[in-house]
């Protein structure tokens, strides 16, 4: 009968890893996660799922919340080429809490494109907080029509 040797050195999941074997185990799961990320944000995808799960239905009440909700959907549907954080919304303080109208400009200030210092008006919003409706005049001023 031929008795089996005595093993010195785990086997399998339990085998001791070398520095290098360790690194390259990391950099193989971290790589690939953070260029998912970097392309998500690029591309805008991150900004979507955000203003999806933080935009509710109260925040049609709320001009902060519906404004960054405004921000991501217009840079997002192709209302606006410029980027979000160049834009500025104008709030008519004299509406009713029901209804707004806001007005889109872009502003041309340190990273944003454009003349340096000039402030220009894009188009206006009608926003129907009750019934959840937003109206542009993008393309026709003075005439409102429901935004893509």
């Amino acid at each position: 009968m031929s008795k089996k040797p005595i093993l010195t050195t785990p086997r399998g999941p339990f085998k001791k890893r070398t520095l290098r074997q360790h690194i390259l185990r990391r950099l193989a799961l971290v790589l690939p996660i953070s260029l998912l990320v970097i392309v998500l944000a690029k591309s805008g995808v991150l900004d979507t799922m955000a203003d999806r799960y933080t935009f509710k239905p109260e925040s049609w009440f709320e001009d902060t919340a519906l404004t960054q909700h405004l921000r991501v959907l217009m840079t997002h549907n192709g209302m606006v080429h410029t980027p979000a954080k160049c834009l500025i919304f104008s709030l008519n303080g004299n509406d009713p809490p029901t209804a707004s109208t806001i007005r889109v400009m872009e502003q041309h200030t340190g990273n944003c494109p454009g003349p340096k210092g000039e402030t220009s008006e894009l188009f206006t919003l009608r926003i129907d907080r009750l019934n959840k409706i937003i109206m542009s005049d993008q393309g026709s001023p003075g005439t409102f029509h429901p935004i893509p």
